[in-house]
C-alpha cells in the first residue's frame, strides 16, 4: 500500500511544525518536564480522563511506567495504529512542553479513520495552541498518512475542549450516549469530525488562520521531518494512493451528492444547532 511507505518514512520520530507549536513524540528524556506539567494540572485534567486500571502504575509518579508509555507509543507508530505527540510551544519548541495531542485507534481498510485526543497546561490555555496543533495534526493525517476521517469526542460540559473544535468549525455529528467511561462514569459525548474532503476545501483558510508563516503547505514539503531530519514529502508530491483524491482536483468534484460544501445544508451550521440542542438537553 502507498500509505505503508509514508508511515515507514516517518515511523521513528516525526516532527510536525506549526507557526507557534512543534509536535513530536515524547521520549524518556521528557519525563521530568512532563511530570511537572502533569502534577501541576492534576485537578484540571483527571476529571476528564479514564481511571487507571486496578494496580496500574501512574506514569506521572513512576518513571518506568512513563518509559513503557513511550515504548507503547513507538510501537503504535511502527504498526500505524496510533500517533502520539507532545505539544511544545515557541520557536522549535524552545519554550517547552505544554500538552499532548494523540491520533489513536487508527483503522485502515475502508474506514481510514482515527480518534483525536488532546490536553493543554492550564497556565497556557486560551492562547490557541491546541487549535493550531490540531490543524497541524489534520495536515499530517490527511496529507501524509492518508487518513480519511478524524473524530473528536467531548463530554458536553467540557467547555474548553469544545471551544477547540468550535474555533476550527469541525462538524458536529450529534450526541453519543454513555459513550466512554470517564473518571468512573459512563459519560455522553458530542462527536465532532472532519473528513479529507472537508480538509481539502478548508485547509487553505485553516492554514492561513492558524499556521501563519509556516504555510503554504502545498508548496512547502518541509513541514514534517523524519528521523535524521530527512525531509519527508507530502503524499501528493509522489502521487496519491489508489482511490485518494488529489489536492489538485477541483473542489466541486470532492463533494458528495447533496452536499455543496462543509458549510452547506449538512455542514457545520446545521450540526452546530444539533449539538447545542444535545448539550442543552
Amino acid at each position: 500500500h502507498d500509505w505503508a511507505v509514508a508511515i515507514d518514512q516517518v515511523t521513528d520520530s516525526p516532527v510536525l511544525r506549526g507557526d507557534r507549536v512543534t509536535l513530536r513524540p515524547l521520549e524518556v528524556e521528557d519525563f521530568a518536564d512532563w511530570q511537572v506539567v502533569r502534577r501541576r494540572n492534576a485537578d484540571w485534567l483527571t476529571i476528564w480522563e479514564p481511571r487507571r486500571g486496578f494496580g496500574q502504575p501512574d506514569p506521572t509518579e513512576d518513571r518506568q511506567a512513563f518509559n513503557m508509555r513511550c515504548a507503547t507509543r513507538r510501537r503504535e507508530r511502527q504498526l500505524g495504529t496510533g500517533w502520539g505527540f507532545g505539544v511544545f510551544v515557541g520557536d522549535d519548541g524552545s519554550d517547552g512542553f505544554a500538552g499532548e495531542l494523540n491520533l489513536s485507534n487508527v483503522v485502515r481498510g475502508a474506514f481510514r479513520s482515527a480518534h483525536v485526543g488532546y490536553w493543554m497546561d492550564e497556565d497556557m490555555a486560551g492562547n490557541g495552541y491546541i487549535p493550531e496543533a490540531l490543524v497541524v495534526a489534520c495536515r499530517f493525517a490527511f496529507e501524509e498518512i492518508d487518513l480519511h476521517r478524524l473524530q473528536v469526542s467531548i463530554v458536553p460540559r467540557n467547555v474548553r475542549s469544545r471551544r477547540v473544535v468550535e474555533k476550527l468549525d469541525f462538524r458536529c455529528e450529534g450526541l453519543a450516549e454513555r459513550y466512554l467511561e470517564i473518571a468512573g462514569v459512563w459519560e455522553d459525548h458530542l462527536r465532532f469530525a472532519i473528513t479529507a474532503e472537508e480538509w481539502c476545501l478548508r485547509r487553505t483558510a485553516l492554514a492561513a488562520t492558524w499556521l501563519g508563516s509556516s504555510v503554504d503547505c502545498r508548496r512547502d514539503p518541509g513541514w514534517v521531518r523524519g528521523t535524521g531530519s530527512a525531509l519527508v514529502s507530502p503524499w501528493w508530491l509522489s502521487g496519491p494512493s489508489a482511490g485518494s483524491p488529489s489536492p489538485r482536483t477541483p473542489a466541486a468534484s470532492w463533494t458528495r451528492p447533496g452536499v455543496e460544501s462543509p458549510t452547506g445544508p449538512t455542514g457545520p451550521t446545521r450540526s452546530r444547532r444539533r449539538c447545542r440542542a444535545a448539550s442543552a438537553s
